[in-house]
């Protein structure tokens, strides 16, 4: 085989193949924190199907654990603390100003 007959074989080269996210035996379930947690980001949002690498029925009920977590009060529906602090630091200095008129 000549190179130039195949001038579209890809060289093989040696990968490591990534562990799945879920094991076989883990149960996605809104109880279960430690699985779900890893699979929302920072702010608290669903992170997509090709971060997570998930199957898609794995994605659809990860998503809908997280939405029944977040109902029953396990889960924030946002975390973003600093907004929150900001808002309160506005609203007291707001405060304060008409206090002293």
């Amino acid at each position: 085989m000549d190179k130039s007959k195949r001038p579209f074989l890809k060289s093989k080269r040696s990968f490591r193949r990534r562990l799945p996210p879920i094991q076989s035996g883990d149960r996605i379930d809104y109880r279960n924190m430690s699985l779900i947690s890893r699979f929302i980001s920072e702010q608290g949002k669903i992170l997509s199907r090709r971060v997570n690498r998930l199957t898609l029925k794995q994605q659809r009920l990860i998503t809908i654990a997280i939405k029944q977590a977040r109902i029953l009060s396990l889960l924030p529906f946002l975390n973003n603390e600093k907004q929150f602090e900001r808002i309160e630091s506005t609203a007291r200095t707001t405060g304060l100003r008409t206090r002293n008129k």
